[in-house]
Formats: structure tokens, sequence, C-alpha cells
């Protein structure tokens, strides 16, 4: 199990999380929500190692390999979606997760996708790191419906452990997460 115990993290002039405490699962799926401002990103970049608390305590992240979707898709613009997703797996990898998240002109380039392809591309470029966790920073933003429900269901279970940052139930929902309100655990308001 993951637990931070008392974790407090932030920016300089502003403590965002403030002594919070929380235990996420061994696998699964764990949501968290709050709303805007609340923290849920700064949760993901401290989980992710990206952002170093400023007090408390960190367990069971040694030793484990963490894949993590930003909120920003961070796709670079001089490489088609494949050779984006290629620079984390191999060309086979790639191509495997493009085709499970619906793209098929693989040689496009960013700057000609729509912004939900290019999140899709974020997104396989994120499965095709593969490792234990999987943090996801509101995956399904700028997908349809229907789209968001095939997306969801090929990309759940594939972690042992998903913690993903959602405004909305229905997508924890869709990835049969258990939700964990922020904003109710020490989240302060930005």
């Amino acid at each position: 199990m993951i637990k931070l115990k008392h974790v407090s993290a932030g920016y300089p002039g502003k403590e965002v999380l403030h002594r919070l405490n929380l235990t996420l699962p061994e696998k699964g799926a764990a949501a968290i929500m709050a709303p805007s401002g609340y923290g849920k990103t700064t949760l993901l970049r401290v989980l992710a190692g990206l952002l170093q608390p400023s007090a408390g305590e960190i367990t069971g992240l040694q030793g484990k390999k963490v894949s993590f979707l930003f909120q920003e898709d961070r796709l670079l613009p001089w490489l088609t979606a494949e050779k984006n997703v290629e620079i984390v797996s191999d060309a086979e990898t790639a191509r495997h997760w493009l085709r499970e998240m619906e793209i098929e002109e693989i040689h496009q380039y960013p700057q000609a996708m729509s912004g939900g392809m290019q999140r899709r591309v974020a997104l396989a470029r994120a499965m095709a790191f593969g490792g234990d966790v999987l943090l996801l920073d509101e995956p399904f933003k700028g997908l349809d419906e229907a789209l968001r429900e095939r997306i969801a269901s090929r990309i759940r279970d594939v972690f042992p452990l998903t913690v993903l940052s959602v405004h909305d139930a229905e997508e924890a929902s869709l990835m049969g997460a258990q939700i964990w309100r922020l904003d109710e655990m020490g989240g302060e308001k930005e």
C-alpha cells in the first residue's frame, strides 16, 4: 500500500497540501476528486516524485515504476504520434497503444491533430511506458462520452494501481475507481 502520513507540499509562498493522510490500495483504481485548486495535480506530482513534500512521509512507492499522464499533453511537436509514443517504448508497443487509443493516423504531427487526438496520443505514451503505478491527471478531457467509455475499458486494470484526478464521479466510475475527496482530507484551496 502507498501511505502518505502528514504530507505537506506546495510551491514557493503557497502550501497546497497540509498534513495530508492518505492510504491508497495495493491494487485497483483510486480517483482523487475535489474542485479546481485543491491540490489534485500537486498530489499526483508528489506521488510521481516530481515534487518533494515539505513535511511528512510517503511509503510504498520505493522501487516502483510510475507512469504519469500530465494534465497537459506534453507531446513533442517535431515528432509524429508514433514517434511520441516510441520515445518511451519500442515500435510494436507504440503501435499497439495507438491502436487501443483509436489513433489511425500515426504519422501525423501534433499540430495537425485535434485536442482529443493529442490527449489519446499522450495517454498511449503513458500506457506504453508501463510500470507498477499509473497516474492520470484528467485523462478524459477533450473526449466525448462514447470514446471515454471505450478508452476507459482498455486502460482499466492494465496497471496494478491507477490513481486518477477527475472532476466527475462518472469518470471515476468508468475506471471502477474508489473515490477520495481531497477537499475533505487536507487539500487547501489555492
